[in-house]
């Protein structure tokens, strides 16, 4: 528990530019008889009423050699739900994916996942292949196992935004 809230506090420091970043892609300018009609100068591109977003922020050393995956825990050995476990039951609209840049004070890439075309995706594959997608990846202190996805082998529709870093100015 000590090293989820760790983690969870060192990736927190990244709430407020993953705000600004979703707001800038999950919400725009209505068409101008929205705000004559209905008092409107904003709307979601979201449906629900409550929309949730999963948020996962990885380090800076893992940039170069994953940047071009997302990874979602889908084991522990205390059996307790996983991310993929809750997401698979339905959980969550989004998932916001990112690396810190070198500093660890501001994001270096990023992805916004639709998360119900991800699920779709999963089960057409799981039911195509007769396999999970990804590869099982296991957590070096021993505390979970994730599944990565490469992100060029998921859905295209999947990917809602993202920002690249640029590989070759990291060396």
């Amino acid at each position: 528990m000590v090293a989820w809230v760790n983690s969870k506090t060192w990736s927190d420091r990244f709430i407020p530019e993953i705000k600004r970043i979703l707001g800038e892609h999950l919400i725009e300018v209505p068409e101008a008889d929205e705000d004559t009609h209905h008092n409107t100068d904003l709307i979601t591109l979201c449906l629900p009423a409550e929309v949730r977003i999963a948020c996962r922020v990885r380090k800076f050393e893992y940039l170069q050699k994953y940047g071009s995956e997302f990874t979602l825990r889908c084991s522990r050995p205390s059996r307790r739900l996983t991310e993929m476990d809750k997401l698979l039951d339905g959980w969550g609209d989004y998932l916001f994916y990112g690396f810190a840049d070198a500093e660890e004070t501001a994001l270096a890439a990023w992805l916004i996942g639709d998360l119900e075309v991800f699920r779709r995706w999963h089960k057409q594959y799981r039911a195509t292949h007769q396999r999970w997608p990804g590869y099982l990846k296991r957590n070096p202190d021993g505390s979970s196992h994730f599944t990565a996805f490469g992100i060029h082998d998921v859905d295209p529709k999947f990917i809602v935004a993202r920002k690249m870093a640029d590989i070759a100015a990291l060396n």
